[in-house]
């Protein structure tokens, strides 16, 4: 399936919200610290970490860690930087899909290590700033499992 990553994600319940759309799709979530939050938050509890059991969600310190435990054989970013609209992708079992903090975004410097085909956007109207973490999650997520015939669903 493929990896969620949430690059130093600051707001309990768009992580809880996540947790358990990996819990239901079959994505491994990855946290890159430094985390706004404990993983035993309340509010992260009520969003998802009763989905947690289900879930596969590991920790890295740095987003280095996550590329030298996982090996994932190719890399998304997802931010409104993108180039590429991510319906226009053509998604694989083991990608990993990597979004930024709520406040700002992933930095450049991560941006930058990836081609432009694979820096991804949504496209939203004018003017407006950005979707809400979970939400822009799941719009992606569910698109490329959408491309694999939602394998191991029902």
């Amino acid at each position: 399936m493929f990896h969620i990553v949430l690059y130093q994600p600051e707001i309990p319940p768009n992580t809880g919200n996540v947790i358990r759309l990996c819990a239901n799709s079959g994505a491994a979530l990855h946290l890159i610290r430094p985390l706004g939050f404990e993983l035993d938050d309340a509010r992260l509890r009520r969003a998802g970490l009763d989905y947690h059991e289900y879930a596969r969600v590991q920790t890295h310190d740095h987003f280095d860690d996550f590329i030298l435990a996982v090996q994932p054989p190719r890399l998304f970013t997802c931010s409104t930087r993108g180039r590429a609209r991510y319906s226009d992708v053509q998604y694989r079992a083991g990608d990993a899909l990597i979004f930024g903090p709520e406040t700002r975004g992933l930095p450049n410097e991560l941006l930058d290590t990836v081609p432009a085909a694979q820096r991804l956007r949504i496209p939203m109207l004018p003017n407006n700033r950005s979707l809400n973490l979970s939400n822009a999650v799941a719009i992606i997520l569910y698109e490329g499992w959408r491309q694999l015939s939602f394998a191991g669903a029902t």
